[in-house]
């Protein structure tokens, strides 16, 4: 079978396909755990799970090089995935419980996400650090990866998936903090100014005459 074919080609890439499935899978039964079945134990250690999947997946890439394969697209991949699950995973998990609760449990309305002013910049500012630690993750991956690596094609490759990674983070860095920060000045520019307003008789009450008194 073509699929299985695949799978023998690519083993790295079949298993980073494999751990994004097994991530949700165990946030699936964590909830249910929680909210079906009442037992916060067993959904506590059913998401305790979900970092073994990355070491399971960091072994496995280092490994296979260490096994004389050769470095390709899917060693890259694995880096950058790993990168994303460590800065994003308890991320999402949060954003998944906290809208489950809310949707199907009558749990509290999870906050949302600001959509304008000086909140949306320190939001846009904490989504982008993330991106930082998950481009400092992948990067740190890919270095070990080339310390391994020996043929300098094979170097050029994960050197190629780290300079995605770092055009990634420039991007999310432009269109998220920045263009917000930009956003909120303008807002705050266009804004009407109370000194500039033009003036109205309750500004300045009429003073009556006082009445002579008989």
């Amino acid at each position: 079978m073509e699929i299985v074919e695949w799978v023998r080609d690519h083993p790295v890439a079949a298993l980073v396909i494999t751990c994004e499935v097994a991530f949700w899978v165990f946030l699936a039964a964590a909830v249910v755990a929680r909210y079906v079945l009442r037992r916060r134990r067993l959904s506590t250690v059913l998401l305790l799970c979900e970092p073994l999947i990355e070491v399971v997946l960091l072994v496995a890439t280092v490994t296979d090089l260490l096994r004389g394969a050769e470095a390709t697209w899917t060693h890259g991949l694995a880096a950058l995935y790993l990168g994303f699950t460590v800065a994003f995973g308890r991320y999402t998990v949060h954003k998944v419980d906290g809208w489950v609760a809310w949707r199907l449990f009558d749990g509290p309305r999870p906050p949302r996400v600001p959509s304008g002013g000086r909140a949306k910049v320190v939001h846009e500012w904490k989504l982008w650090l993330r991106v930082l630690l998950a481009w400092a993750v992948a990067v740190a991956v890919l270095g070990v990866l080339l310390l391994i690596a020996d043929d300098p094609a094979q170097r050029q490759v994960l050197l190629g998936w780290a300079g995605r990674a770092t055009l990634v983070m420039g991007i999310w860095f432009l269109a998220g903090p920045v263009w917000q920060v930009f956003a909120d000045s303008a807002g705050d520019d266009d804004a009407p100014d109370t000194d500039d307003a033009p003036e109205t008789p309750a500004d300045h009450p009429t003073s009556h005459p006082a009445h002579p008194t008989p």
